[in-house]
């Protein structure tokens, strides 16, 4: 699918949909938790109706009682041989997996799309000699896992993602209240810091020291809660860099006390010179005297896009660190980003973990590919906003990942 986007200003106010992170770390919470919780603010992206299904699947009970508002009757006891599909969710692929390691049984995960080009190397190297055996093709999509680890020292590599380190702790109170989990060279700590919250919501307790080492306390168990799914800060960064761009948009339903990596965002604006001006209704943003900026996103590398559109427009060269986390996105981000923004004439380079971006007064439109990646997609229609010409996305279909309702809200802004 192929949308076209005309430049010209934009008002509006928009209320931000739901975390699709926080969304699917509560739904497997509220699948495996003894009780009926209530799940409020339920998005409707294609990743959080993977890990819907997926918990039905394993056994739990779903009813909507509003659009957004779900019912939910955990299953204690989860089946010991199914097959599952998790559609192109990377991060529900590593709750899942790790989750059902720690459970034991027998299970094939299955996905499609781009995430079947995305490795599962790490899981592959933590469960040699574990207890458990991993079988896939060459570390892809389709995955069989069977058996249970049985080793009380568990050592995982965070370096390229967190999300293994969370599936691991969703599964760590199935264990042995004795096993240690040690994590070394941990990436996007607040992700982890978010699985606690919300495991600590469903009634679990994991003590860690210094997120280097974590154990549960025996004395927790998984039960049912009322909980209430965040507003989304990685779909709002797009926003917030369209109003810093000089569109005057307000972002309804964020909150400032949020453990999502990518209210980072908002540190980010601050470098570049930018006010933000915060009510008790929304929050805006005035970027007229903004600047160029470095920002390390190494632990919010989801903010690249819509960063990199912010330093597009703005004179001068902007560097973004964290381009090494950018490879096994939904498209390799760094690189696709040099591609596309040099079809519409914005120099991008890219120096071991840093991407300098040689901003522009203006930028001229063109056909651009999102490649299959919806924080492409979304990035590329701020800058469409903005640039001189109308700038075409292909595989602009591509938001439905997280974000279905994006050229919807962006049609309504006046």
């Amino acid at each position: 699918m192929k949308i076209d986007v005309k430049p010209g200003f934009r008002s509006g106010i928009i209320a931000v949909p739901a975390s699709k992170s926080d969304t699917q770390r509560a739904l497997i919470c509220a699948g495996i938790a003894d009780g009926v919780s209530i799940i409020s603010n339920v998005g409707c992206s294609d990743d959080e109706q993977a890990v819907l299904q997926i918990i039905q699947d394993l056994g739990a009970e779903v009813q909507f009682i509003d659009q957004k508002t779900l019912q939910v009757k955990g299953i204690t006891i989860l089946p010991n041989n199914l097959q599952l599909n998790v559609g192109e969710s990377g991060l529900a692929t590593r709750l899942i997996i790790g989750l059902l390691s720690c459970y034991g049984g027998r299970f094939t995960i299955s996905g499609k799309g781009t995430l079947l080009k995305r490795p599962l190397s790490i899981y592959a190297d933590f469960f040699q000699n574990s207890g458990v055996i991993f079988i896939s093709s060459s570390n892809f999509l389709p995955v069989e896992i069977e058996g249970k680890l049985q080793r009380e020292n568990l050592l995982v590599d965070g370096s390229e993602s967190s999300q293994y380190i969370s599936g691991i702790l969703l599964g760590l109170p199935f264990l042995s209240p004795s096993t240690c989990l040690t994590v070394i060279n941990l990436a996007s700590k607040p992700y982890v810091e978010m699985t606690l919250a919300t495991l600590s919501a469903f009634g679990i307790t994991i003590d860690n020291n210094d997120f280097k080492t974590f154990q549960w306390r025996q004395s927790s168990s998984y039960r049912a809660t009322n909980y209430t799914i965040e507003s989304d800060w990685s779909a709002a960064s797009c926003w917030l860099v369209a109003a810093a761009l000089g569109a005057d948009i307000h972002l309804k339903g964020l909150s400032l006390n949020s453990k999502q990596a990518d209210i980072q965002v908002l540190k980010a604006l601050e470098n570049a010179n930018c006010f933000i001006f915060n009510s008790d209704e929304s929050i805006c943003i005035d970027g007229s005297n903004r600047t160029t900026f470095e920002f390390d996103a190494t632990d919010c590398p989801d903010l690249f896009p819509a960063l990199t559109t912010l330093a597009a427009f703005t004179v001068g060269v902007s560097k973004i660190k964290g381009v090494n986390r950018l490879t096994t996105k939904e498209s390799s981000r760094g690189e696709v980003l040099q591609a596309e923004y040099a079809k519409l004439g914005v120099q991008i380079e890219l120096q071991d973990d840093w991407m300098h971006i040689h901003g522009k007064s203006k930028m001229s439109g063109g056909e651009v590919s999102a490649h299959h990646d919806h924080r492409i997609a979304m990035c590329f229609a701020i800058a469409g906003m903005f640039a001189s010409d109308p700038i075409t996305i292909e595989h602009a279909e591509a938001v439905s990942k997280s974000y279905p309702e994006f050229w919807e809200h962006l049609e309504k802004l006046s």
